[in-house]
């Protein structure tokens, strides 16, 4: 029997990440329903009476918000969105993704302020806990308004119409809710736009990416902290006096990290001859730490957003208001995305510079880490597999948050392009785990010629459970498939 999670709790990060992972069991919790249930009623109830037009409710989306709709076709307007938006283009998200989405989507929808019915909320209950995945296209979405198309091609499925995948095939969704006995649900009022509006689509990037994030910080500083022992590194500069002077909390958690890592190392202990180290090893607490302190901001503006409702209109029952406003801008997410994007390539391009020192044939170690460089090119071109991936990434830093073109004839003039800002972080950061998993693959080779000195317990652990797939390079070989277990294994880190 899998764990169950109760929708209505807040929910954190980790917690997203754990229920999506593990594909645990979710289910309504009674608050949640109550909620749920009090919202669509009173919804219902100021249709009959208003007189005023109620935006998305009563009226056309978008430019065609002064169009007032005749109450017999309102479920008909909100089945027309759901299908007119479903425009996702490109490649196929991820089923991770794709879980996390409708995770939180279900979330966002239980707080009581999106006028839902119940029945659409467990339809989203019933996929995510059957493992049944709307297809969803990464192209589509400005990130204002919400993440309009994907989660219109998410959504389809509740009306019979679009893809799912069901074990790894791709089957009409028609033909799977039939197999699974579902009905396809009739939208009421105001449904199909919060389905659409939201920001699931970014916030599921979002989180995944910063869950990542956080667990590739510990991997990286014990990467670097074999890289700085190989190296003949100092550790003066991790000290806690000239770290705790500049006061950055990253800065100071980084250098404590590091000098609980190389505890005990032979190779820190010994006598030095150079007086100090290039800034990629001297430095590492300034910028592993400044990326550490932007880490933990992101994961603190994302577990907001994906405790919100962000859909469009916003309805408070116990105020007697309905409110047409823009929650469903990407914004605050956008932005930190992209200095998400931006600290995880500079992550890589300190260990990218980090790899190139260690081949660079000083401090007694051989150039390109072979016995007998010259016959062999040992580590040479790793360096410069590692060099491509940080120039791509740094390539993707240009924050796309930056941008808006306007759409909806000119009535969303400004908008967030916050979803490319979340496809592109996920880019960046398996940039950022190649470059890592390069770094690690050259410093345990490097580590080996500096034995029989030994590093800390901590970075010794780490080498021999490293050499337990991926052995010493004696003399050329084919790289490749050595590189990939490198990479695999830090991503492991991360997940």
């Amino acid at each position: 029997m899998k764990d169950t999670y109760t929708i209505g709790a807040t929910l954190t990060v980790e917690e997203a990440c754990r229920i999506v992972k593990e594909h645990r069991h979710i289910v309504i919790g009674d608050e949640a329903r109550a909620l749920i249930l009090r919202c669509r009623e009173y919804l219902d109830r100021k249709i009959e009476s208003c007189r005023e037009p109620l935006y998305g409710i009563t009226t056309g989306f978008g430019s065609l918000c002064n169009i007032s709709i005749n109450a017999d076709d309102l479920s008909q307007l909100q089945s027309n969105l759901v299908m007119s938006h479903a425009c996702g283009v490109g490649e196929r998200v991820s089923a991770d993704i794709v879980r996390m989405m409708l995770l939180l989507k279900i979330q966002s929808l239980s707080y009581g302020n999106s006028g839902v019915q119940l029945a659409t909320v467990q339809r989203l209950v019933d996929f995510f806990n059957a493992d049944t995945l709307p297809v969803v296209y990464s192209q589509g979405s400005l990130g204002a308004s919400g993440d309009l198309a994907p989660l219109a091609n998410m959504c389809l499925p509740l009306l019979g119409l679009g893809e799912m995948t069901v074990d790894g095939e791709i089957r009409p969704a028609a033909d799977v809710l039939a197999e699974k006995g579902w009905e396809p649900l009739t939208l009421s009022s105001k449904e199909g736009l919060a389905l659409l509006n939201g920001t699931q689509f970014m916030s599921a990037h979002a989180v995944w990416a910063v869950y990542r994030a956080k667990n590739l910080m510990r991997a990286a500083n014990l990467i670097a902290a074999m890289s700085l022992d190989a190296f003949d590194g100092r550790i003066e500069p991790f000290g806690p006096q000239v770290n705790a002077v500049r006061h950055h909390a990253g800065q100071i958690d980084v250098a404590a990290d590091f000098r609980r890592i190389l505890g005990g190392s032979q190779l820190i202990e010994h006598h030095k001859e150079h007086v100090q180290d290039p800034y990629s090893f001297r430095c590492i607490p300034q910028v592993h730490g400044a990326v550490l302190d932007t880490v933990n901001y992101c994961h603190g503006v994302f577990t907001d957003e994906i405790n919100s409702p962000t859909d469009n209109p916003t309805i408070f029952p116990d105020d007697d208001i309905i409110v047409s406003a823009g929650n469903f801008h990407g914004e605050p997410i956008a932005m930190p995305m992209d200095f998400l994007a931006v600290a995880l390539t500079e992550l890589s391009n300190i260990s990218e510079r980090r790899i190139y020192k260690l081949i660079g044939g000083t401090r007694g170690l051989p150039s390109f880490l072979v016995a007998k460089p010259g016959l062999n090119s040992g580590f040479m071109i790793a360096q410069y597999a590692a060099a491509a991936v940080v120039n791509q990434s740094k390539g993707l830093c240009w924050p796309t948050s930056c941008d808006s073109i306007p759409s909806s004839q000119g009535q969303e003039d400004h908008v967030s392009m916050g979803a490319n800002s979340a496809t592109k972080l996920l880019r960046v950061l398996d940039n950022t785990v190649r470059v890592l998993g390069i770094e690690l693959m050259t410093a345990a080779q490097a580590l080996d010629f500096r034995r029989p000195a030994h590093s800390s317990a901590e970075v010794e652990k780490l080498h021999a459970r490293f050499r337990e797939l991926v052995p010493f390079i004696d003399v050329d070989t084919v790289m490749s498939p050595l590189l990939d277990r490198a990479v695999k294994f830090v991503e492991e880190c991360t997940l």
